[in-house]
């Protein structure tokens, strides 16, 4: 059967873009929890960014879990239990994180909600791995980046409404609230929303268990055992958990809760001389000796933990390449990673996951800076959703292929529903009672958006090439500049990152055959970058600025139009269809 005669199987595509919801709502709700927490439970950047590390390191150990057991098996565990059953699996799994949050709220401490959020990324890591192969074989393989495009439109769509409904849950209807004041908050309408989230985990799951429209995909094949891969990301993990153990410990430190503990005093000076309208002359020698003190033991303890973090991504990108360079020797014991695709692409997954999230999750606290409008935790709601929503906007648009629309029609549709999409993010802040008069000209980078959607024809090589340079470009106007063309540029960064996921998806596992289910996990398992940049770019502000620590997100996006270029090389020497990714 030639491929331009296999249909779509639209019922169950529509099925299976439900789940692709839930993950957009959770990971963009993390960026308004973020800067919460950060007020309520007195953290710093990189402590504050742990919930992106809770959430993403999971989406890791799920996959490495069972690569584990799929090798010892030598059967992959989701291909034996079908892609349908794995994704019920995975959201029933959810539903007890779901659980675990209700209780992580109702004790009120941090430790406890990392934990909560850690369980119900353990069960998207499962969703995922089934999700994403089972949208691009429902139908002609050479659409099935639009297909995958079109579970991100309805993934963003849940990044829209995240961010505006745990604004609602943390801070009301109220707009405006100090991080003092956010402090004395209760959680209380958190349970409500966990509890409404658990429950619509269970539906989805029983929707997915009683269809009749969604194939079994279940898969027998017997799989050679890769020895040298378990060996080399068991090794890595080991190396990061080395790692991360010294930074999480820096914090218990007795240099460090000294600091701390001047900190406070500094604070508590700074107070009582506004407060009794001393003059600046009768504190600054006392406020100068503390800050000399603060600087003097956390600096070394500061650079420590830079020079750890740069370590972890060092062991990230060394076990890739190295395993990049090993496999083309000899391919025997190597598994998924002796297709030089797939190994690039684990490294685009983690640089693309690492700077989307990046970009949102430190936005809130760049917002803070006077030359950016100093606003309060209270009032990031509507760029977050627009950052998030900027992701809807390319996906719809990259989806408008999944449709089989004749030549005018599909023009159309490319110019419009993306504007849609936008009108969409707008309505839904307006209908939030947020104001988004200073949200208009940002359809000038919706245009934008639009044009390279044209020039990229669908082609997968093509797309990485032109919004990874999209990305770059919009990053370094944001570190050279401020106020809303800074704003702006930020936001874009969304818009660049819309499409980047299905096009490194597809490029990966394309010619994988029976390795396809393994290397769908490697994948996922660099989902890890969403839970190691963040935090990484985090320390970075802590160190030099939250302006300047988008310097990360610079050299993410350098990485990506890198694999963008190298792509239809690699395709090329192993005799794949050029036209599907050109």
């Amino acid at each position: 059967m030639s491929s331009s005669s296999i249909k779509t199987n639209y019922p169950a595509l529509y099925t299976l873009v439900t789940v692709f919801f839930f993950w957009g709502f959770f990971a963009a709700g993390n960026s308004i929890f973020i800067p919460f927490c950060k007020a309520f439970f007195h953290l710093d950047q990189f402590q504050s960014q742990l919930i992106d590390f809770s959430f993403y390191t999971a989406y890791y150990l799920g996959a490495l879990i069972l690569f584990l057991i799929s090798s010892y098996r030598q059967k992959d565990v989701v291909s034996s239990w079908g892609f349908k059953r794995s994704i019920v699996y995975g959201l029933l799994f959810s539903t007890i994180g779901a659980a675990a949050m209700i209780w992580a709220v109702e004790v009120s401490v941090y430790v406890a909600l990392l934990v909560g959020l850690f369980v119900v990324a353990l069960g998207f890591s499962l969703q995922q791995i089934a999700a994403n192969p089972l949208a691009i074989a429902l139908g002609d393989p050479k659409t099935g980046t639009s297909r995958v495009s079109l579970g991100g439109g309805i993934n963003s769509l849940g990044t829209t409404i995240g961010p505006l409904l745990m604004a609602y849950a943390l801070f009301g209807t109220t707009k405006s609230l100090t991080d003092d004041q956010i402090q004395h908050l209760s959680l209380d309408k958190m349970v409500f929303l966990y509890a409404a989230v658990g429950g619509l985990f269970l539906l989805a799951a029983a929707m997915f268990y009683f269809s009749k429209k969604i194939p079994e995909g279940i898969s027998n094949e017997k799989i050679e055992p890769a020895k040298k891969a378990i060996r080399l990301l068991l090794v890595m993990t080991a190396l990061l958990i080395a790692l991360f153990i010294p930074v999480f410990s820096s914090y218990n430190s007795e240099d460090f809760l000294k600091v701390e503990s001047l900190e406070l005093e500094y604070k508590e000076i700074a107070s009582k001389a506004e407060s009794e309208q001393l003059s600046v002359e009768a504190v600054s020698e006392q406020l100068d000796r503390l800050h000399n003190q603060i600087v003097e033991l956390k600096e070394p303890i500061e650079n420590k933990r830079i020079m750890l973090l740069s370590g972890v991504l060092l062991v990230i990108s060394g076990s890739v390449l190295l395993a990049y360079f090993k496999s083309r020797k000899s391919k025997e014991g190597w598994g998924a990673m002796q297709y030089p695709q797939l190994l690039l692409g684990m490294l685009g997954i983690f640089a693309y996951v690492g700077v989307e999230v990046g970009i949102g999750s430190n936005l809130g606290e760049l917002l803070k800076l006077e030359e950016f409008g100093s606003l309060q935790s209270s009032e990031i709601a509507p760029y977050l959703s627009m950052y998030w929503g900027s992701l809807m906007i390319g996906r719809w648009a990259g989806a408008v292929s999944v449709f089989n629309l004749d030549k005018s029609k599909r023009l159309f549709a490319l110019i419009v529903v993306p504007f849609v999409a936008y009108g969409v993010v707008l309505l839904a802040n307006k209908m939030a009672g947020n104001e988004i008069e200073h949200l208009y000209y940002y359809s000038i980078c919706v245009a934008i958006q639009v044009l390279f959607s044209f020039w990229s024809k669908n082609k997968s090589a093509r797309t990485m090439i032109l919004f990874s340079l999209f990305g770059l470009v919009s990053m370094i106007v944001g570190l050279f500049s401020s106020g809303m063309i800074a704003v702006y540029a930020f936001l874009a960064g969304g818009l660049a990152c819309s499409v980047l996921w299905p096009a490194i998806f597809n490029i990966s596992i394309m010619g994988l055959g029976k390795y396809t289910a393994q290397g769908s996990s490697f994948l996922i398992m660099m989902i890890l970058g969403g839970g190691i940049i963040p935090p990484i770019q985090g320390k970075v502000a802590d160190i030099i600025g939250i302006h300047q620590s988008y310097i990360v997100c610079v050299m993410c996006f350098v990485y990506l139009l890198a694999f963008g270029l190298i792509a239809k090389r690699v395709l090329k020497e192993q005799n794949i269809e050029i036209d599907r990714i050109e």
